[in-house]
């Protein structure tokens, strides 16, 4: 069992918790992820490693509460335990030789684009960021991409706090006007992904781009979350637990990772739907 160590909401459907899991804190590195169950008849969900302190122990995880698992992981507090917290998992991200990087994040995948930009920072390397949310009352970790980056943009696309409109307008403002970047990471929405790709494409800069499908077991058998890339012409099958979540944005099939995102959407609204009846039934609350 793992300790719930602390918890703290950080808009109306996103919260952030530390959870006491000493040899996860001691390895993960940004990038990374692990695999907890809520229970011992939940399901394995995948959640990036937000942050750790090694000396207490603790590993930070961000998640949207969207779905039966995270409204139930939601209902737990500071003090109480889940069943299982394995990792860490997949790849760290790629830092080496790199002096000048623009870490591009979208919605709740500011929370696995947060700590690589305090990784590059660590690091010595100047870091550009941009945040995109759809308006003001879901923004989240401004002030701790604020304290990592060199430079900041905010965007929503409702104009409600920032600038208005999506990342994609500064990132291309920005390469339009001469700036220079070693490598993109864009992490969020896959439509958001995609179109930070399309735009910095014509610059010729790299662009890595963090990919979380399905995963169930995290090991690469059950195939879950396999991947399609366009390789010389060549289409290859990848596993983002194993040999991800960072792939390069210019080989993904991004169509075909969009359809394949959609194909359990109705029936984890129904498991959503179902269990915060059932806990309201039993006389819960949040």
């Amino acid at each position: 069992m793992y300790k719930i160590l602390s918890k703290k909401p950080l808009n109306g459907s996103v919260t952030q918790m530390e959870i006491e899991a000493p040899l996860v804190a001691k390895k993960a590195r940004a990038g990374q992820f692990i695999i907890l169950r809520v229970d011992a008849d939940g399901e394995r969900i995948p959640l990036t490693v937000a942050g750790c302190d090694a000396e207490r122990g603790a590993v930070k995880i961000i998640f949207q509460i969207v779905g039966a698992t995270t409204a139930a992981l939601d209902r737990k507090n500071a003090g109480e335990h889940i069943c299982d917290f394995v990792g860490p998992l997949g790849v760290a991200t790629h830092t080496d030789g790199i002096k000048k990087v623009c870490v591009v994040g979208g919605g709740v995948g500011c929370a696995i684009a947060m700590p690589i930009a305090q990784e590059f920072k660590r690091l010595g390397a100047h870091v550009t960021s941009v945040i995109g949310f759809r308006s003001k009352d879901i923004v989240i970790l401004e002030s701790e991409f604020a304290a990592c980056s060199d430079k900041l943009a905010v965007m929503t696309d409702d104009g409600t706090y920032g600038q208005k409109g999506n990342v994609t307008q500064p990132l291309k403002e920005w390469l339009d006007g001469g700036e220079q970047f070693d490598t993109v990471i864009a992490i969020g929405p896959l439509v958001m992904m995609k179109y930070v790709v399309a735009t910095v494409k014509p610059f010729g800069i790299p662009v890595t781009v963090s990919m979380n499908p399905i995963m169930i077991d995290g090991t690469g058998m059950c195939g879950g979350c396999r991947l399609t890339l366009v390789r010389d012409g060549k289409r290859v099958t990848k596993f983002a637990c194993v040999d991800g979540p960072d792939f390069d944005g210019y080989e993904v099939d991004f169509d075909e990772a969009i359809a394949r995102g959609k194909m359990y959407c109705d029936f984890e609204r129904a498991a959503h739907e179902k269990a915060c009846n059932l806990y309201k039934t039993a006389g819960g609350d949040r």
